[in-house]
């Protein structure tokens, strides 16, 4: 339910847009959405995460600066800032404390060594770097339509495309096995 919340705010963004093309109206119903978003993770979880926050105010200072400046630029920027403040965020929560973000949220599930969560913490790091840069190159090389088209689908396949490369990498070192990921599924599906 968490994830369709979360994505909830691009899908009614791209809808607004490709019914009425207008990259304002669409940025505004951006913001209400992820205002919608952050109130519903309140009232269900009494906190609201670092990453919603994060996006919250991203998404509110640059949807506000394309509404202010009638300039669609500001939004266009907003994807690769999020990305990019994840890229330093977890590098730097690598440097920082005993344990990076990323072995802090997977750690109860996932006994992995040192070496695997460096890894995993510099390659997912490395991955919100590389989605930044897309978003940037898709935003200035193609038309408003065809970016607003990847914001909806793009973020989602990138995501997907990461976790494939993180299931690959920790099978092909052992560090899990196929039969448990299926073990995992298969529970998954019938817990309540």
């Amino acid at each position: 339910m968490k994830q369709l919340i979360e994505y909830l705010p691009i899908a009614l963004f791209a809808g607004v847009y490709f019914s009425t093309k207008d990259i304002y109206i669409s940025t505004g119903v951006l913001m209400v959405g992820i205002c919608f978003q952050v109130g519903f993770e309140y009232a269900r979880f009494k906190a609201v995460s670092r990453q919603t926050q994060v996006i919250f105010w991203v998404a509110i200072i640059f949807g506000g600066a394309t509404l202010l400046f009638r300039n669609q630029a500001f939004i266009q920027w907003k994807p690769t800032i999020v990305n990019w403040l994840f890229c330093i965020g977890l590098a730097g929560s690598y440097f920082v404390g005993k344990q990076s973000i990323l072995q802090r949220i997977l750690g109860a599930q996932l006994t992995l060594p040192d070496h695997v969560w460096r890894n995993l913490t510099f390659g997912w790091s490395a991955g919100f770097f590389i989605a930044g840069v897309l978003n940037l190159i898709v935003a200035y090389q193609f038309s408003l339509d065809f970016w607003v088209s990847y914001k909806l689908i793009g973020g989602f396949a990138i995501t997907l495309i990461y976790l494939v490369i993180t299931m690959v990498y920790l099978i092909r070192g052992g560090y899990i096995r196929e039969d448990e990921i299926q073990e995992d599924e298969k529970n998954a599906g019938t817990e309540p």
